[in-house]
This record gives structure tokens, sequence and C-alpha cells, in this order.
């Protein structure tokens, strides 16, 4: 199928980007790498009537490290981000996701901020997101405004995002030194969504945890933190067993949806085998291992 009839726009300026989006209202999307919302257009399940491209707009493809906050630029794309020196080296889970997203195709135009603002528990960065406790910057009438990831992510293709609201970047704290970090996905066939993904993000003190994030990915119908598999390993010195019950506790945290990729119960016990590798890897990293 082919998409409706549209108008196409490319502003220079982020203002130009806030003008056009009050003024088409609805009827107004924002195009970044487009391989969301262009397989939505060609199957008609979204049809707007314009379309406003950001690949003009300065600013958004920045990568830098500040004051102890890495700031990354909506319009980034996924291969970049795997290439990136700040990203490797301060926030390596942005990066290890990046790696496994669909195919070097999608990777070398697909965006961050596309990935984030699509609003897909099915997609990755989300995830990563919110076990990193980023903060997204969005940009409307009223300026600049910064919304927590736990707060962004509000459901299927729904987040915090306004209608007259351009995303335009994303704020991670940088590692800290004991920190290890991992993203594990299970995935049907090369570019295929996860069948069911964990991100953990964890930190030692010494031998025991000081602080862990578990996020899922194509888990439920938003993805998620699980603070309740987290809270059993914060204070303790992880071991196998306590591996095995955060696991089981992130599996009753579960509500994946029934597709081609599996029924519930065999996305939820994936989505448990998924935690338990997460957790393995990232504890080894944080031991330098």
């Amino acid at each position: 199928m082919t998409p409706g009839h549209f108008e196409y726009h490319a502003p220079n300026s982020l203002a130009d980007v806030i003008v056009l989006l009050k003024q088409f209202g609805d009827d107004g999307k924002i195009l970044a790498g487009g391989h969301s919302l262009l397989p939505m257009m060609k199957l008609r399940i979204a049809s707007p009537g314009h379309l406003i491209d950001l690949r003009k707009v300065s600013g958004l493809t920045d990568i830098s490290e500040r004051k102890g906050i890495v700031h990354i630029g909506a319009m980034v794309t996924e291969a970049q981000l795997m290439r990136s020196d700040v990203v490797r080296a301060h926030c390596p889970l942005v990066a290890e996701a990046a790696g496994v997203i669909a195919d070097p195709q999608v990777r070398n135009c697909g965006t961050l901020g596309g990935d984030l603002a699509h609003g897909d528990p099915g997609n990755d960065q989300p995830a990563v997101m919110l076990a990193l406790d980023a903060s997204i910057v969005l940009h409307g009438p009223a300026g600049e405004r910064i919304v927590a990831a736990r707060d962004f992510f509000l459901g299927t293709y729904q987040t915090a995002l306004a209608a007259d609201e351009v995303l335009t970047g994303v704020r991670i704290p940088v590692a800290t030194p004991q920190t290890g970090q991992a993203y594990v996905k299970l995935k049907r066939k090369v570019g295929d969504f996860a069948t069911a993904a964990a991100a953990v993000s964890l930190r030692l003190k010494g031998p025991a945890c000081q602080s862990v994030a578990i996020a899922l990915t194509n888990a439920g119908p938003v993805s998620m933190r699980v603070e309740t598999a987290e809270q059993i390993l914060i204070g303790q010195v992880v071991t196998e067993d306590l591996i095995g019950k955060a696991a089981t506790l992130a599996m009753a945290a579960c509500d994946p949806a029934v597709d081609l990729r599996g029924d519930a119960e065999y996305k939820t016990h994936m989505a448990g085998e998924m935690v338990k590798r997460a957790l393995r890897c990232a504890l080894q990293r944080a031991k330098g291992e």
C-alpha cells in the first residue's frame, strides 16, 4: 500500500517546527528516521496531512558529556550511538542496545528520538532509558520541558509528549565506577522486534549491590521498571539464588501481548530468562571481569 496524500515540510529551526506543530495540530506529525511512522502511513494506520522533517534543524545530532550528564540529540541515529566514544564510555547500555536494533539499514537511519517518541513497548531504547534514570527533553510553545523517563512512557504508543511539542534529546547520568550495564534480547531472527528483552544497570559497593535498575522490553503494554525485583538485590551480595528470585518477580510483573513471537506464558518465561542473563552480565562487568 501507499500513504495517503500529505504535504512535506523541512524547517530549519526548532522555533519553525513548533510553529508548524501549532498550526497543523493533530494533522501534523514529526518525521525523524521514519522507520516507525512511514510503515504505519503505508498501512493507513496513520494518515497525517503534514510531515515535519527534523533533518535540517541544527543541534539535534550532538552528543556530549557535561558535568556528569551525557546529552544526546534526538536525531542521533542508532549507528552513531554504537560508534560514539562518549556514549560507549559513559552510558554503554545505550550503545549495546543500539547494536541489536533491527539491521544496519535501519540503524543508519533510525533515530533515538524517533525510537522514544513512538511509544512502542517493543522498541529497545525505552527500557534502556528507564534503567538509566534518563530524562527526556521536550520543546513546545512554552519552551523547554524535562520529563523523567519513568513518567514519559504512558502506554502502547502513548507518551507524555504533547501534540505541540517535539522531543529534542535525552540526558543520562554518567555511569559511576563499579557499575555494570547489560542489554539482553531474544528475537526470532535478525531485524525482528524482541520476543523479550531486559536492560540492567547495577552498581556495587564492595561486594554488595548498592543500586540496581531492571527494565523490560515487550513484556507488557508499556516498557517497565521492575522495582520489586530490584529491591531484593539492593544491599545484598548478588548470588545465583537471588538472581533467580529477581527473575521470578520480574515475570510476575509481565503482561505481554500475544502475537507471532509467542503466547503470554512463553514470552513471560523468556522475559525472566533475559533478566537472569542481563543481571549476570551486568554483575560481571561491575566487578571488572
